[in-house]
């Protein structure tokens, strides 16, 4: 039974405190090209910021506003800065900078470090790692993979399926069908991202990603059934590892005492970790092919990004007819 989230949970969420060092190295091997050239001895050294910094200032006396416990880029500037000092200053220069305690230091370019900075960084226990990929490219890349490590994130009981490109997040009580209508809708050619349990995390300002945790990644459990393996089923044409999510689908039980709305102006909406997406309350009761009003849904989220609402187009021919039959009745008893 999962227990729904509070109002605060939903807002606030979830944080890592910090990765650590080899974290960073072991992820970025391939894609940055990293490589430790020294301090190998502090790979446990802890990361708790997402943000980068280039300690050029630093290296140039001005230590004030010097964020030493972010993680520390060196491009082409500040190497060719260093190489300009004479011996005695280019010493004092990276001694000031390396008695922080820095996490690490990453030379771009695959710039050859300076012997002063090789020393330090071994006496330190200060990882040294280089790249050959350029300032601009590594703090870009190094920036979007902090970003997505310190992301608040949040687990939410429902199913993700890629619907025509829309990401929709059905959610529910325990048992009311969200598994059954995400299979229905992987048969039917569309993308299951993630069943029963859903992490969001926030990527970027008004951006929510939804995934899957890796021990239940592309299975649907079917009650009756057991566990499904999409994956092996449908092939890959039915799974994908990630998708925003654009809007939550909230499946209830049909009540006939309750207002249902019915053409669509009034919009209802949910906000996870401060991100508010549209939602639409379903009504389920048998006979009903949910599956179909699913797609439905999708298409019409599409057309909204293009500028077409139907709800407000009908009211506006309603408010058009209005008009005509006001204008009509004002001439005819002008006439009579």
């Amino acid at each position: 039974m999962h227990t729904p989230l509070t109002e605060e949970q939903k807002q606030t969420g979830t944080r890592i405190s910090h990765i650590e060092v080899k974290e960073l190295l072991e992820d970025n091997r391939d894609p940055l090209g990293l490589r430790i050239i020294a301090g190998e001895e502090g790979l446990d050294r802890q990361i708790v910021e997402r943000e980068l910094h280039r300690p050029g200032l630093a290296l140039a006396g001005f230590l004030q506003p010097f964020t030493f416990q972010r993680v520390q880029i060196l491009g082409n500037t500040e190497i060719e800065y260093l190489r300009s000092l004479s011996d005695r200053r280019r010493a004092s220069a990276v001694r000031q900078v390396m008695e922080h305690e820095i996490p690490c230091l990453i030379l771009a370019n695959d710039n050859e470090a300076p012997a002063e900075m090789l020393r330090h960084a071994k006496k330190r226990r200060i990882p040294l790692l280089t790249s050959p990929r350029n300032t601009t490219d590594l703090i870009h890349l190094l920036s979007d993979y902090l970003d997505d490590r310190f992301a608040p994130f949040i687990s939410v009981h429902g199913s993700l399926v890629d619907v025509y490109g829309t990401g929709m997040l059905f959610t529910g009580r325990s048992g009311i069908g969200k598994s059954e209508i995400a299979l229905d809708l992987v048969e039917r050619g569309h993308r299951l991202v993630a069943d029963d349990v859903v992490r969001v995390d926030k990527k970027a300002e008004g951006i929510l990603m939804g995934t899957s945790p890796e021990m239940i990644r592309h299975f649907i459990e079917v009650r009756g059934v057991g566990m499904i393996d999409v994956r092996r089923m449908f092939g890959v044409r039915g799974i994908r590892l990630q998708k925003r999510i654009e809007v939550e689908v909230r499946l209830e039980e049909w009540d006939d005492n309750q207002e249902w709305e019915r053409i669509g102006l009034d919009q209802d909406s949910t906000t996870y970790l401060g991100v508010t997406i549209p939602m639409v309350r379903l009504p389920i009761f048998p006979g009903k092919n949910i599956t179909m009003i699913a797609e439905v849904v999708a298409l019409s989220v599409h057309l909204r990004v293009y500028g077409f609402n139907p709800a407000e187009e009908l009211n506006r021919r309603l408010r058009n007819e209005i008009d005509r039959q006001r204008v009509r009745r004002y001439l005819i008893r002008d006439y009579e």
